[in-house]
């Protein structure tokens, strides 16, 4: 292979460039298939054009969801959200971290092609993102909540609400009963404690709470005034640790509702150690816990959804719910998002736009949230910017004859430098073993050079049985990581490019150490 530098422009799906070859092909002509670089432009003015709201859960696994069938009953409103549009039942992020996998499907790009791929890394100031372009298409932008730029610009939104402005706000209009915040130490306090074992309030009413105050601001955005139709990013904090929830929700859920999780001595050594210090009882918490936030995250965005269609807006507006990435609640040992198991990388993703896309469609294809940038593009009808590394989904939403999803799918982690490709049945997960973790998640036993794990979904849905080292299964192994190989390839911008002549295994390792500047 010689040297790649540049990334690839989008497909409308497989079918495009390829008829039965295999995966690796496929995937490459998922990922994108060369074009005459011709953009389609526009067809309507902007004031016929519908607005945008793309609502963001923290750490919600797609799992973590009555649409998907979750049974605790956390979720009507986005039930109902998923009921009423498009639920794409099998969507997985770039990268199981928040910051990595914001600013991929904001840009449209994989974290590797950002140059984002670690939790500190500021988004590079010339990054284009769906702010930027959405404004220089004829709307009115805002970036209202948790956004992880880690750093100042707005990054072309025209309007930028966080917790700064929650916190002026919360100083001016003290809340009634006082202010009982506790400080979030996470890493430093006892796990029990920053992982909310004892399902604590956030020692607020509801409506002094941060997410009462973003969506209060979102929805006089939403019916301010102008001739252009607005496009928003309304992001929340729910339902990552410490799993807030204010006071008038305590005893949503009790630790004594939920069963400790299973997980081998196996997966607990290869767990983080910091795990291990939590109890059965302290398990039982922390879902509690949990749960309790995503109710609470629920009933925001339906509070949402309610004032959008109370105003008239609702016809007018594509909604699209997702989150940034899953979370694990003591399954295999652990309580975090930062690997590659199907709760941690699995993702709720569903759009809503009534009378142009179907009601209660599900679609169980897979796809990327790197898909999301291009398929908005199409379906609100503005032309799309070069070097837009997803695929466009608009005909698999509306359900058109032959139109399918991704072969298969692909996260990376560059802090552990291990990467996924994930097809229908098998999931392989490809590490280095050469970086020392610096995310404070560091096992007793961590691995001592490269592997390989393959798992057998259709069999070990849980992921109990790794068949990395299954001599029967090398044809497999190879195509898969091909696959993956493929993903880098062609997605790959620099600032070096890859090395020519190295083995697809040893080339994806070459680009699994992080670059972040």
């Amino acid at each position: 292979m010689g040297p790649v530098r540049q990334g690839s422009s989008r497909s409308s799906g497989p079918s495009a460039c390829v008829a039965a070859l295999g995966l690796a092909a496929a995937v490459l002509a998922a990922s994108g298939c060369p074009t005459s670089g011709q953009r389609r432009v526009a067809q309507g003015p902007a004031e016929e054009r519908p607005n945008l709201l793309i609502i963001v859960s923290d750490d919600q696994s797609g799992l973590c969801l009555g649409a998907a069938g979750d049974p605790r009953g956390a979720t009507p409103n986005l039930d109902r959200l998923a009921a009423q549009g498009v639920f794409f039942a099998r969507a997985f992020c770039n990268a199981p971290v928040c910051t990595a996998s914001r600013q991929s499907f904001i840009t449209g790009k994989l974290p590797h092609a950002v140059g984002v791929t670690r939790l500190g890394t500021p988004l590079p100031d010339d990054a284009r993102t769906l702010g930027t372009w959405l404004g220089e298409n004829g709307y009115r932008t805002a970036a209202i909540g948790k956004m992880h730029f880690n750093g100042p610009s707005h990054h072309g939104f025209d309007a930028r609400i966080d917790v700064g402005e929650w916190l002026r706000h919360l100083r001016e209009s003290p809340p009634p009963g006082g202010d009982h915040r506790r400080p979030w130490r996470p890493f430093v306090d006892p796990p029990d404690a920053w992982l909310n074992a004892r399902c604590r309030d956030e020692g607020l009413p509801e409506g002094s709470t941060a997410s009462t105050f973003f969506i209060d601001r979102a929805l006089e955005f939403a019916r301010r005034e102008d001739e252009r139709p607005f496009a928003m990013v309304v992001s929340l904090y729910e339902p990552h640790a410490p799993f807030r929830f204010p006071r008038e929700w305590r005893g949503r859920y009790r630790p004594d509702q939920f069963p400790v999780p299973p997980a081998t001595e196996a997966e607990r050594r290869d767990a983080p150690r910091v795990f291990r210090q939590l109890t059965g009882d302290d398990l039982r918490g922390i879902q509690a816990a949990y749960y309790t936030s995503l109710s609470f995250m629920d009933h925001q965005v339906g509070r949402l959804l309610r004032g959008l269609d109370e105003g008239g807006l609702g016809e007018k507006t594509l909604v699209v719910f997702l989150s940034d990435n899953g979370y694990l609640l003591g399954q295999h040992g652990r309580v975090e998002k930062n690997c590659f198991y199907e709760p941690a990388v699995r993702v709720p993703l569903m759009l809503r736009w009534p009378g142009k896309l179907p009601a209660g469609r599900k679609v169980a294809d897979l796809v990327e949230l790197v898909d999301l940038f291009p398929t908005l593009c199409r379906l609100i009808d503005i032309p799309e910017p070069a070097g837009l590394q997803g695929m466009d989904l608009s005909t698999l939403a509306r359900g058109a004859p032959g139109a399918s999803g991704r072969p298969a799918v692909f996260s990376e982690y560059n802090e552990s430098e291990e990467a996924m490709i994930r097809t229908p049945r098998h999931k392989l997960i490809l590490g280095t073993g050469r970086r020392a973790r610096r995310d404070h998640l560091e096992a007793d036993a961590p691995a001592a050079g490269p592997y390989v794990r393959l798992f057998d979904l259709e069999s070990d849905p849980e992921e109990k049985v790794d068949l990395g080292a299954d001599p029967a299964l090398e044809a497999l192994r190879r195509d898969l990581i091909g696959a993956m190989h493929d993903r880098f390839a062609r997605s790959w911008t620099g600032p070096d490019p890859i090395p020519a002549g190295l083995p697809p295994r040893d080339a994806i390792e070459w680009c699994l150490s992080p670059r972040d500047p």
